[in-house]
């Protein structure tokens, strides 16, 4: 019994650790929600879906935030749609930060634009104004109706 119960504990507490990343990037981050506000230098690290990101401000990590099948943020787990609710809106699909961060298409592609450099997508209904842009080396979103913004720009591959 003494044996499982640390096995579950071991489970639970590496749901949010990974650390084999094929992809490091140095990158330039804003995120303004009702809860979160941080503008400055952000290392984004990832493999397949798995993200990591260490916040810095002046040189100095202040935050880390990692997003697997839980989103962990300095304090503790919690699922992705309490994330949402908590942080963006409960009216996001679970995914959508995960999806954010990864450059990829939210809301199922949902009025995507494909532009030369990347896609648009531009998502409105009475609970949304959506506006996301991934081009190059940049991503935009941003929701007018929740006042979330997310900007993400890379500086440079780390190696």
């Amino acid at each position: 019994m003494k044996y499982l119960l640390l096995t579950i504990l071991i489970v639970i507490l590496s749901a949010c650790s990974f650390k084999d990343y094929k992809h490091s990037s140095t990158n330039l981050l804003t995120i303004k929600t009702k809860r979160l506000k941080f503008s400055d230098l952000a290392y984004i690290r990832h493999i397949d879906d798995k993200i990591e990101i260490d916040l810095y401000i002046a040189g100095k990590a202040v935050k880390q935030i990692d997003i697997n099948y839980l989103i962990c943020i300095d304090d503790g787990c919690i699922t992705k749609s309490k994330f949402n609710k908590l942080y963006l809106s409960s009216y996001y699909p679970d995914d959508i930060l995960q999806n954010i961060f990864l450059g990829k298409k939210i809301f199922n592609g949902k009025n995507t634009t494909l532009t030369p450099n990347g896609f648009e997508q531009k998502i409105k209904d009475k609970h949304i104004d959506i506006k996301y842009i991934l081009k190059q080396n940049k991503i935009y979103f941003k929701d007018r109706k929740n006042k979330i913004l997310i900007k993400i720009k890379r500086i440079q591959d780390a190696k």
